[in-house]
């Protein structure tokens, strides 16, 4: 294992691509991009969606090399992980831009076909900021052979169509080992992330916090028991730390590497002395761990960490997350979660004092149709809210509620659901198809007014 943290000084800076200038697509890549492009800009005009994935579904049928070809020349970092990587993703390219022009896939379209057409929408813009599902890094990798990759936390999710979450971690260290030139941003703090990146030559490891540990209570190592206990950290502050209780084959000890990169609640702090304030227009703990962690990806990329700090700051919305929508006498927050992690995270931004709380659940392929889950889910203690249960499967989040001892109303749709509650502030919380879905019906219903 080997720990390092590039400064802004950094030979890959906003003049040094490492690169030589892009070459032209072939011709049947150009042929494949132009076929994608009508298919994206029909997809909007009809009004079915963005186009985003559509667009990069008809390019790769016609070529499949097509990514590759798009990346050549251009410096890219990925963001993976099972929660917050939209958000990263857009902090890092906020940060990115302080060097030059950025391709992203900001809609989050995250497998294959989306970041083909995010690459494909831009084809002049030099450096690339890629959002990437977990089990879709390695080939993507393969592919745009980056200069970052961030990765962010590993924790279970939709075991229906991801997997158990070793296997995942284990296809992760596989892509990681074969991307020797790639420096690693780890989130040090995550034992799935740290075990995947332990082995690499060039990783900055960053204290990210990490609330949820349910998924990591034995070493992905030796198979022992992981312990937490609380130690000085290197602010001096007490921080956590985690080590597996038996070694490694080598006799390497497995435990949580030393962070050159940490937040607290006010500032950040980096390699080489440096310190920042830093105010976040986005809620959470955790998006102070997400914005360390562009931060430093940034960094790495070559730029000035005080910029890239102001720029993290002004990001305020992650298609339509965190976001306050006007519905009549309601002002209604938007929270998106997805998994027992991202869930236990977006309850403790929920404001106590609102009028009303409306969770909304669907069991869709894209959000995993297995919800025992929910069962993780700490919902006791929102009893003092006057709270409603909706979404495809409210039903079965009614039964979790009422186990939960939380007094709550059963309305099916979320937008009825928010009507329901009082005058005032009221939290949203959905998970993907669900906050989708709302996110259309609200649509609908102010282009209708």
């Amino acid at each position: 294992m080997n720990s390092s943290a590039p400064d802004s000084t950094a030979s890959s800076g906003a003049s040094g691509a490492r690169r030589p200038a892009r070459p032209g697509l072939t011709p049947r890549g150009r042929v494949a991009a132009a076929a994608g492009s009508l298919a994206t800009w029909a997809s909007r005009v009809s009004g079915r969606g963005s186009g985003g994935m559509i667009g990069g579904l008809v390019s790769l049928k016609l070529d499949p090399d097509l990514m590759a070809q798009l990346a050549v020349g251009r410096r890219s970092a990925l963001v993976t992980g099972t929660n917050g990587k939209s958000t990263t993703t857009r902090m890092l390219a906020a940060a990115m831009r302080t060097l030059g022009p950025v391709a992203s896939n900001a809609n989050g379209d995250n497998m294959d076909a989306g970041i083909v057409s995010a690459l494909a929408a831009d084809r002049e813009a030099p450096l690339a900021a890629i959002e990437v599902d977990e089990l879709h890094t390695p080939q993507v990798a393969e592919n745009t052979r980056p200069e970052v990759i961030v990765m962010l936390n590993l924790t279970r999710d939709q075991l229906d169509r991801v997997g158990e979450i070793n296997s995942i971690e284990r296809r992760l260290r596989a892509g990681v080992e074969a991307n020797p030139q790639a420096t690693i941003v780890a989130n040090c703090d995550d034992v799935m992330v740290t075990s995947a990146a332990f082995d690499h030559p060039n990783v900055v490891w960053v204290a990210a916090g990490n609330a949820w540990t349910g998924d990591s209570v034995s070493c992905p190592r030796t198979g022992s028991a992981v312990v937490r206990s609380t130690a000085p950290g290197v602010s001096g502050a007490s921080e956590m730390h985690w080590h597996a209780t038996a070694p490694m084959p080598d006799g390497t000890r497995f435990e949580r590497p030393a962070p050159a990169w940490w937040v607290d609640d006010t500032h950040i702090y980096g390699p080489g002395g440096f310190s920042a304030p830093m105010e976040l227009a986005l809620p959470g703990r955790a998006n102070r761990g997400n914005a360390a962690q562009a931060v430093a990806g940034a960094v790495a990329m070559g730029a000035d960490p005080r910029r890239a700090v102001e720029a993290v700051g002004k990001v305020s919305d992650v298609a339509g997350r965190y976001s306050t929508v006007t519905l009549g006498a309601q002002e209604a927050h938007l929270l998106l979660a997805k998994n027992p992690a991202g869930w236990q995270e977006a309850l403790s931004m929920i404001d106590k004092s609102a009028e009303g709380l409306v969770i909304a659940v669907n069991g869709q392929v894209a959000d995993g149709v297995d919800l025992s889950w929910l069962w993780d889910v700490q919902f006791e203690s929102f009893s003092e809210l006057e709270v409603f249960a909706a979404g495809e499967r409210g039903a079965d989040l009614s039964v979790r509620l009422t186990y939960a001892g939380v007094t709550h109303t059963l309305i099916d749709a979320p937008l009825d659901a928010i009507a329901a509650c009082p005058p005032g502030r009221v939290e949203v919380l959905a998970n993907y198809t669900a906050f989708r879905d709302l996110g259309r019906a609200i649509a609908e219903r102010k282009g209708g007014k």
